[in-house]
């Protein structure tokens, strides 16, 4: 927050604690970056994310986290994703 148009360097920082870790699966989009694993996991990992920000020369860090935390089946981003597209192509539609 306050350090101009983009937040590209500091995103980089941010991706670079997921690339040195196992724990946590992981997805980057053009607006936010989806996680997976276990809550303890997720948590100590977004920590260390907010960190490497502060390392970066960031000196205000603004986190948003939603949480899906689903006790029935398994579910993971792919199979998710995967669903919506089946969907839309039983639907005739196609999804890029």
């Amino acid at each position: 927050m306050g350090v101009g148009l983009s937040v590209s360097e500091y995103v980089a920082a941010a991706i670079a604690v997921l690339e040195a870790q196992d724990r946590v699966q992981w997805q980057l989009d053009s607006m936010f970056t989806t996680l997976e694993g276990e809550p303890d996991d997720l948590f100590e990992v977004i920590r260390a994310m907010q960190e490497a920000v502060f390392a970066a020369g960031g000196e205000r860090v603004g986190t948003v986290i939603k949480m899906d935390d689903r006790r029935d089946r398994e579910a993971t981003m792919e199979e998710k994703v995967d669903s919506v597209r089946r969907k839309l192509t039983d639907r005739n539609k196609t999804y890029p």
